[in-house]
């Protein structure tokens, strides 16, 4: 997958808006204000940034050597994962995003997931 798949299919969930938080090196996706995902753009090697859970943050480091340790939000129920999208089948990768979604959709209010099933 390269950064326009990645961009792709980040942008056609529901809810989700893209930014360049980072003087356009940086492109991030957010679900309602929420960031889900992030690549840079500067970089010559495709490296994602992705939110999971703990569980699946340590299943993912095992699995994948690119894979270390992100900047944690909360170490009780957040992780993100930095890895070279390079390593990771493009199913792989896909399966990752949407648990990254689902996981910031999950942190929502109830009405706000609602709203979001009504897209």
């Amino acid at each position: 997958m390269n950064i326009e798949e990645f961009r792709d299919f980040c942008i056609q969930k529901k809810g989700v808006t893209e930014c360049f938080p980072f003087d356009n090196t940086t492109l991030v996706f957010k679900v309602m204000n929420k960031m889900f995902a992030l690549t840079g753009l500067d970089r010559t090697v495709f490296t994602v940034n992705l939110k999971c859970n703990p569980e699946k943050a340590i299943e993912l480091r095992q699995e994948f050597s690119s894979i270390i340790p992100g900047w944690h939000m909360n170490k009780n129920t957040w992780n993100t994962v930095n890895f070279e999208g390079g390593e990771l089948s493009n199913k792989q990768l896909m399966e990752l995003i949407n648990h990254s979604y689902q996981e910031v959709i999950k942190t929502l209010p109830k009405r706000v997931q609602l709203e979001l099933q009504n897209l």
